[in-house]
């Protein structure tokens, strides 16, 4: 799939379901940027993080608009960002400003995403903002362009299966 069959992917769920991981390869598949909402944090945001402080609306919808820049940046050329997106309303915020963007759901049980959570050494979110995560979490509604992918399966055929229901939005 050529990067301008793509149109702007949100790799969306919650903290340990693999976001960043399947992000980038869904990028390379499609041949284009891949960028992690990570690293759009202010510093503020991170500290409350990396504290174990849950993030407000308050402190999300600032974040939320700078994901949408720079998804829209890309917009002609396609990309692929990791974001959680967990409530309806942050994927409106970002459909507001990204026209087009469609968003993959990785969804684990919760005892997966905990397992993973523990293992993880590399990250400024602790395991046990992961409750706060899941509680979080909105389901995705059925106007919503967007699939639902179970991380249980490793991470390339997560990220094939993506290109495929993409490949599938083209008329």
């Amino acid at each position: 799939m050529s990067a301008h069959a793509s149109p702007p992917v949100v790799v969306m769920g919650v903290s340990a379901a693999g976001k960043s991981t399947v992000g980038r390869l869904l990028a390379a598949d499609l041949g284009v940027e891949f960028l992690d909402a990570d690293d759009l944090h202010p510093a503020s945001n991170r500290a409350k993080m990396s504290a174990g402080t849950p993030l407000t609306d308050e402190d999300r919808m600032p974040w939320l608009d700078r994901v949408s820049e720079e998804l829209a940046a890309r917009s002609a050329s396609g990309s692929v960002i990791a974001c959680s997106a967990l409530r309806r309303v942050y994927r409106d915020r970002i459909r507001e400003r990204v026209p087009g963007v469609v968003f993959v759901h990785l969804h684990g049980s919760d005892e997966m995403l905990a397992e993973r959570a523990a293992g993880r050494t590399d990250h400024f979110m602790p395991r046990s903002l992961l409750r706060s995560q899941l509680d979080t979490l909105e389901a995705l509604d059925a106007d919503e362009v967007a699939v639902v992918v179970n991380v249980g399966r490793p991470p390339a055929e997560i990220a094939r299966a993506a290109v495929e229901w993409l490949k599938s939005l083209r008329p």
